[in-house]
């Protein structure tokens, strides 16, 4: 009898032991945390553009669950979900569900910016000798790469994969003379999610003849999901910003921004100064001024960081790039309809820090060259890094 219940103990122990096992096991299936999830590409049609050409859509996920949407067409990001403060993902960037809205009428949502970002006045400047008149489809002057720039083009797109990161290598060759610049200029892009859920976007250009470069992102942020961007938190590492004229024209000079509307070297929210009697407010309808970034010697740093107090939601801006655009959204009328919904974009509904060298500069000895030579070779470097508090 002794023997009979010792081998039913040593075989109630085992049992127990290995509904032990089986339950450590299951719960370790079940506490997967997102970032031992691999990171992905996939991709799917978007439609065809008026012309005929076929365009995709490229969905990178990191480990943690991000997501972001990238165009073949305009490289345009038309979707960044992050995790909000409760854990939820969370679009943080505006766009449309269709691509004939972005053919239409779009205030450059999302859109790789080139050849020039930002203005040049009266569309027109001199390059060794050579005076280039450019498309003014801004006004007089030229805007972000003219009537068709980066923006309205069909990359042609490289997913990679490697197991902490996912890219996709968008590439395009911008023709001599197209919009009035000098030069074949064979530009590539690389966007790179990676575990940290920071978007790294690369930029290299090369020319066969000297002309003027100035590469960026032109994304509309909202990490509230809210009608306007007025009660997000903004702090700018830049002590001066450039003074502009009636059409967004730089005067030339670097202003100091203290004691001024545009002094963010502190945090505050984007609405406390945004409607102060200043003839500069009153030139932009708002901020869409070019902040001088402290400390160009360094290198990669912080250029911005932009939080929302509900959401949780932090984004942080580096650069290696001599300069900022904050652009807090007023232009925006009422007229672009909003994604995943019935209602249409307001004004300010998203802001912008478009990474970049100066407007205007190849007019202005001042500012630092965007000049490109053929033998030389075009590079920046921007990274979008989202945390949640």
């Amino acid at each position: 009898m002794n023997a009979i219940m010792k081998n039913k103990n040593r075989t109630n122990q085992m049992m127990k032991k290995t509904l032990l096992i089986l339950i450590s096991f299951t719960s370790l299936i079940a506490c997967k945390t997102p970032e031992t999830q691999k990171a992905m590409i996939e991709k799917e049609s978007f439609g065809t553009t008026q012309d005929g050409r076929d365009v995709e859509r490229y969905t990178l996920v990191n480990s943690g669950g991000m997501r972001v949407q990238i165009l073949t067409y305009g490289g345009i990001i038309t979707s960044l979900e992050v995790p909000n403060r409760a854990g939820k993902l969370q679009d943080v960037v505006l766009g449309y569900d269709q691509l004939s809205d972005y053919e239409k009428s779009s205030p450059y949502f999302g859109a790789l910016i080139g050849r020039y970002g930002n203005r040049i006045a009266n569309g027109k400047f001199s390059l060794e000798g050579t005076e280039y008149t450019l498309v003014q489809n801004n006004g007089n002057n030229h805007l972000h790469g003219g009537t068709k720039g980066f923006d309205k083009v069909v990359w042609t797109a490289e997913p990679l994969e490697q197991e902490d990161k996912v890219s996709l290598k968008l590439t395009y060759l911008s023709k001599d003379m197209e919009e009035g610049y000098p030069g074949n200029l064979s530009v590539e892009v690389l966007y790179t999610l990676t575990s940290e859920n920071a978007l790294e976007i690369h930029y290299l250009a090369n020319t066969d003849k000297t002309t003027v470069v100035n590469l960026t992102q032109h994304s509309y942020f909202n990490l509230s999901g809210g009608k306007d961007i007025l009660d997000h938190i903004l702090q700018l590492n830049a002590s001066g910003y450039l003074p502009v004229d009636e059409t967004l024209i730089p005067t030339g000079i670097v202003a100091d921004v203290t004691n001024t509307p545009f002094d963010f070297t502190q945090p505050k929210t984007i609405g406390r100064d945004i409607e102060k009697e200043d003839v500069q407010l009153k030139n932009g309808l708002g901020y869409d001024h070019c902040w001088v970034l402290n400390h160009p010697e360094i290198g990669m740093r912080t250029a911005a960081i932009v939080s929302h107090p509900t959401s949780g939601i932090q984004l942080e801006v580096q650069t290696d790039e001599p300069a900022l655009q904050f652009y807090s959204g007023n232009f925006l009328d009422g007229s672009h309809p909003m994604k995943n919904s019935d209602g249409f974009y307001a004004k300010r509904a998203g802001f912008c820090l478009e990474t970049q060298h100066y407007p205007n500069s190849p007019n202005e000895e001042r500012f630092p060259s965007v000049v490109v030579q053929p033998e030389e070779t075009y590079t920046s470097k921007t990274i979008f890094k989202f945390t949640n508090k």
